[in-house]
């Protein structure tokens, strides 16, 4: 029997390596030139950029996806810890929020806010600590292929009271609003509303004091290489769609014609295109996916001290900015941002004295229509102009060596992601764990799925863990058969 694993970002790789692993021969054909997915990497003049995710957190899901096909970790990557977490600075506000480590120097930040609110931090984590046991640890391991399955999890989810809005938990423990929004903007790392998406995702805040945020020295792209390396990667190899007659797989057809014969597929694609690689109606449910994102890629002659490794600029309106780039499909009309900085902690990810900076600004997919040939400068100039005279980095414009951009209509050209969103589906309750599409796929046998866009969800950890529970759905449904892994 033979494996066809459709897509070589994190997912497919992951689960390539996994199938590899279990004594399956593994080719991994990837439509790019290089693997990676979203988790891609730009360089120019020196400068290196991550394009995708830059935060690594739970990275005791790396050293288990690294093991499971062989691999230490930590041979392979060098792996930093990095303290504080990130800063928020919001506009108008002389004081800045740093994500400390350490629970008492996260105490000692939030008192310069509110003394109230700092001695309701125990009491929160505390309350965390339950829906991290069961909605990541369980629930993010395990299939919910079956109504059923969701059935007998919904009764914890009740009783920790984690179906509620994420603001309204976070806003249950602290009263000032800073402070509200600092512990509920976590859900926008994988393209979820705070003010819409369960509080179960508030186990995002929890795992990053419980585990760290760590970074990876060359960036999330080396990752990528150490995971690739393992495998026989083959670029320039996309995949057409999937050949099936109606009831199982017969394997992939390649642009070009090239056919690879397979009895199971794992697509790593963008879960909502899966019925066009069938060549098949669109579901009759409709899936939301989640907003897009606007990134500038930017290189300076100069560094800017004044932003961390990672960093949030909040603008005014905050929840106005929320709803227009999630529900209302408009261009906000403030700016708020988030930095990456890796040559704070690595200096040779830019050229000496210089920064290799990334700016991502949520913004409504392809569905609002906007004319990205026309806006992308504005928003280009107007976001440089904020981040200048709203947050103090003068002379940002003037020390641009190197420029590039990603907007929606890059993420749906160069990555097949609907409608050029940048997180595959919206993690609301209504498309979660059962309600999202299901890592082993009910229209056709042999065919199952990896990414962000299927069980747990998107980010690093959630991408990995899927991928852990689809192989390990493929073991029980074939535990008797040797298997031949093609990854695209």
């Amino acid at each position: 029997m033979r494996i066809a694993v459709i897509g070589a970002g994190l997912g497919g790789l992951a689960a390539a390596l996994r199938l590899q692993r279990l004594g399956h021969d593994v080719v991994v054909l990837e439509g790019r030139e290089r693997p990676g997915g979203r988790a891609y990497q730009l360089r120019d003049g020196g400068f290196t950029w991550d394009t995708g995710p830059s935060l690594i957190t739970m990275p005791w899901v790396l050293e288990e996806t690294f093991a499971a096909g062989g691999l230490d970790l930590h041979a392979e990557v060098a792996l930093e810890r990095l303290d504080p977490f990130y800063r928020i600075r919001w506009a108008g506000e002389e004081r800045h929020l740093d994500f400390a480590a350490e629970p008492a120097r996260m105490r000692e930040e939030i008192a310069r806010f509110s003394a109230r609110d700092a001695a309701a931090f125990d009491g929160f984590l505390a309350a965390l600590g339950p829906i991290y046991e069961d909605g990541i640890l369980d629930a993010g391991r395990r299939p919910f292929q079956r109504a059923a399955d969701l059935a007998r999890f919904a009764p914890r989810l009740v009783r920790l009271r984690a179906a509620r809005p994420l603001h309204r938990l976070v806003a249950q423990h602290f009263a000032h609003p800073r402070i509200r929004e600092a512990f509920a903007f976590h859900s926008l790392f994988i393209g979820g509303d705070p003010f819409r998406v369960p509080a179960i995702y508030a186990a995002l805040v929890y795992l990053q004091f419980l585990d760290g945020v760590w970074y990876a020295r060359g960036g999330v792209y080396a990752l990528v290489e150490a995971m690739a390396r393992a495998l026989d990667v083959r670029c320039g190899e996309r995949v057409e769609r999937i050949e099936h007659d109606r009831r199982a797989v017969r394997g992939v057809v390649l642009e070009g014609g090239g056919r690879i014969a397979a009895d199971v597929v794992v697509s790593n694609a963008d879960v909502l295109r899966t019925h066009e690689l069938l060549g098949a109606r669109p579901p009759l449910r409709h899936l939301r996916p989640t907003m897009s994102c606007f990134l500038l890629y930017l290189g300076t002659d100069r560094r800017f001290e004044a932003l961390r490794h990672h960093t949030l600029l909040v603008g005014g309106g905050y929840r106005r900015f929320i709803r227009d780039v999630t529900r209302d499909a408009r261009l906000p009309a403030t700016f708020s941002t988030y930095w990456h900085a890796p040559s704070r902690t690595e200096p040779g990810m830019a050229p000496p004295g210089g920064d290799s900076l990334c700016a991502l600004l949520p913004v409504p997919n392809l569905r609002a229509g906007v004319d990205w040939a026309r806006e992308g400068d504005r928003l280009r100039d107007g976001l440089l102009a904020d981040a200048e005279t709203t947050f103090g980095l003068e002379g940002l414009r003037d020390a641009i060596v190197a420029e590039h951009r990603m907007t929606p209509e890059d993420f749906a050209r160069d990555l097949g992601a609907v409608d050029g969103n940048a997180f595959a589906l919206e993690p609301t309750l209504r498309q979660s764990a059962w309600l999202r599409p299901h890592n082993r796929d009910g229209r056709v046998r042999g065919l199952y799925h990896v990414g962000g866009g299927t069980h747990p969800g998107a980010g690093i950890p959630g991408v990995l863990l899927g991928a852990e529970v689809t192989t390990g759905l493929i073991a029980a449904d074939h535990p008797a058969r040797r298997t031949h892994a093609i990854a695209v």
